[in-house]
């Protein structure tokens, strides 16, 4: 099995996650189809349906969340030194060479990537521009739009 990179906040917001799902949502479910199993006939109680579509449903989100976990490979974006290298974990400013608008993004794995909170996945089409460049350097993203180039203005590993 292939390893996943992820940060150590994302690999906490997973383990988070996993606790939830174990401790209150598969107790409250269970309970759930108990009571309408207490109303009697199965075969047409849509509570009990419904119960049962959701718990499996949790016990998929848990085996999915555990089997990342133990995929997982976890980086410390501040302990990393790639000596001013975009690589996994690092934030980047970056600085639009047409508009010269500058925005900010940090690599991380496929489950933390969240674009408004400027977290972009590994794998997506500016950070692979971005593997590997260091500040000064120019990334050219083939973006839907039609192809376009960044300075990288800043590498940090926070």
């Amino acid at each position: 099995m292939a390893t996943i990179p992820i940060t150590k906040r994302g690999a906490e917001k997973l383990k988070d996650e996993l606790h939830r799902l174990k401790t209150v949502e598969r107790p409250s479910i269970i309970q759930a189809i108990a009571e309408a199993r207490a109303q009697g006939d199965l075969s047409e109680n849509a509570e009990y349906e419904a119960a049962k579509d959701r718990q499996g449903f949790i016990e998929g989100r848990i085996a999915e969340v555990e089997s990342k976990l133990s995929a997982a490979q976890i980086i410390d974006p501040s302990s990393v030194d790639a000596g001013g290298r975009v690589v996994f974990g690092a934030t980047v400013e970056l600085e639009d060479e047409d508009s010269g608008d500058t925005v900010k993004y940090q690599i991380v794995g496929e489950d933390e990537a969240d674009l408004k909170l400027g977290l972009i996945n590994v794998s997506s089409p500016i950070a692979r521009a971005l593997i590997g460049k260091e500040e000064g350097d120019t990334a050219v993203v083939q973006a839907p739009g039609g192809e376009r180039r960044y300075e990288v203005v800043s590498v940090r590993y926070l």
